[in-house]
């Protein structure tokens, strides 16, 4: 066991509280991403996951879209997913789009299941300090002046200053501060899974007589098969058994082709939902506690752990008491709209897969509007998450975009954008070598770049657009402020985002 696991049971021993300043419940995808968030700017994080291990034995997600993989080069540790997936230069919606054309390092799709995602992020996270507590479930919650107050099926206890529910569609932390999960119900349900067949089956894609579409593909070891199956009518009830496989099998199929004793099932619809709202005082939701849909499209991981980056290191910075509570508003303010977007894409999407002649129709249509190059570009940016952007105000056209990884000349070699990001700090890149900064204020809490662009700036879809002699990024890689150094509104700028302007801490690059 690593040194910083808890033991489940330790509560047992001691009715006493055990106290963080934020205690995260979920180890999912979003949870991990959180809590290293929280880490590395200094804050005492508990990870609770009912999990004894991070192992997750079914397929759920299949990849990473390109900005989701940005999110890990903002700390440094894309690489090492890209080393052990498969890249790919087609995104899907409804019908293929090239993203290789993109404007980033990372314009692919990434082929690398959830339980891979989840073991990579867990080996990063096992290396900062937090405090794990493996094999335990937060049973329920309450809210005080003290803080938040977790109850642990071990009969143990945590306190935190804040809470944040990463617990999944279902989620014990949104329904114990009440927040409504609004949205529409399943219309459809597919069953996973993979198991062994006596018979060899139809490989690949399959239409049956109703027009639903299925898929069977070779497992991931001999004589094994792993599918993706349309039920007839949708089932939330219960879990998916072998029972469920060979009913699905056979309607599509008209065989089951001998399918036995599979490694795991799962399920999952179309159902999309959103949380109304993302904070009750001090509870925040992310991931899928804060929003679920079908994962036609592949997005519901990247904006989980997108959640986790915007939110981190705000939290940090309110838990120092360097800005005040209000902070938090903006996660909301940002990061609802986007899940907003997906789900009502992933409707969309699952409403172009329907068998019936009108829904065929509009789907016809629908691939012709998309074999045009705008359209294409436009949705292109939207589903690779690299046209994302938040309405933070400012007069340039960079104000509220991602920042690029772009290559950068400085006094010492070349570098690139994201490498002065890996700290999680707040980074001033002054970039006109011209600019007069003498007499400007300085900020603490906020690195300082000298540094030459080797490339343009470009916006996905609107094409190059001026470059500033300074820009203002957020640990989450998006771009507060984009002018003159020399301007009043970067002092205020700063004083928004990150604290007291008091004294710039120069670093040497």
């Amino acid at each position: 066991m690593r040194t910083n696991e808890v033991h489940a049971d330790a509560g047992r021993a001691n009715a006493q509280a055990t106290r963080h300043e934020v205690i995260v419940i979920g180890g999912g995808p979003t949870g991990l991403m959180l809590a290293s968030e929280l880490a590395i700017a200094g804050v005492d994080v508990a990870l609770v996951e009912r999990r004894t291990t991070q192992g997750v034995p079914e397929t759920r997600a299949l990849g990473l879209l390109p900005r989701a993989i940005e999110t890990l080069d903002l700390r440094g540790i894309g690489e090492r997913f890209v080393a052990a997936g498969k890249t790919y230069p087609m995104l899907n919606f409804h019908v293929p789009l090239d993203v290789s054309g993109f404007p980033s390092k990372r314009n692919y799709l990434l082929g690398l299941v959830q339980n891979e995602v989840e073991r990579l992020l867990a080996e990063w996270a096992s290396t900062l300090p937090i405090a794990f507590y493996r094999g335990a479930t937060a049973t329920g919650l309450r809210q005080s002046d003290g803080g938040v107050h977790v109850a642990l099926d071990s009969g143990g206890a945590l306190v935190g200053q804040y809470l944040v529910g990463c617990d999944g569609g279902r989620s014990m932390v949104r329904k114990s501060v009440g927040i409504p999960f609004e949205g529409w119900p399943a219309s459809t349900s597919w069953v996973m899974a993979e198991a062994p067949m006596r018979s060899e089956p139809k490989w690949g894609f399959h239409t049956d007589a109703t027009g639903r579409q299925h898929a069977i593909v070779k497992g991931d070891a001999p004589g094994f098969a792993k599918l993706v199956l349309v039920e007839s009518e949708p089932d939330l009830s219960r879990e998916p058994t072998l029972e469920d496989l060979s009913r699905a099998l056979h309607q599509a199929y008209g065989s089951d082709f001998g399918i036995h004793a599979p490694t795991w099932v799962s399920r999952f619809t179309d159902m999309a939902r959103q949380a109304t709202r993302y904070r009750d005082d001090r509870v925040l939701l992310a991931g899928d506690a804060a929003h679920v849909h079908a994962p036609l499209g592949g997005q519901g991981l990247g904006i989980g752990l997108q959640d986790a980056m915007n939110l981190g290191w705000k939290l940090a910075q309110v838990v120092k008491a360097i800005s005040p509570p209000s902070l938090l508003d903006t996660y909301e303010k940002e990061r609802h709209p986007v899940a907003a977007r997906v789900l009502q894409s992933s409707m969309a999407l699952s409403a172009l897969r329907r068998p019936d002649a009108q829904a065929q129709a509009l789907a016809r249509y629908f691939a012709e509007l998309l074999a045009m190059d705008e359209p294409q570009r436009r949705m292109t940016a939207e589903v690779s998450g690299l046209g994302t952007a938040y309405d933070l105000g400012g007069a340039h056209p960079l104000s509220g975009r991602r920042m690029p990884d772009i290559d950068l000349h400085s006094t010492d070699g070349s570098t690139h954008a994201y490498r002065h990001l890996h700290a999680g700090r707040p980074v001033l890149f002054i970039l006109d070598a011209n600019a007069d900064t003498a007499s400007r204020n300085g900020f603490e809490r906020v690195d300082v770049v000298h540094a030459r662009p080797a490339e343009p700036f470009t916006i996905p879809v609107e094409g190059d657009v001026p470059i500033p002699a300074a820009i203002l990024v957020r640990p989450d890689g998006y771009i507060a402020w984009a002018g003159s150094p020399r301007d009043p509104s970067l002092g205020q700028a700063v004083e928004a985002w990150f604290g007291n302007p008091i004294a710039m801490e120069e670093t040497a690059h």
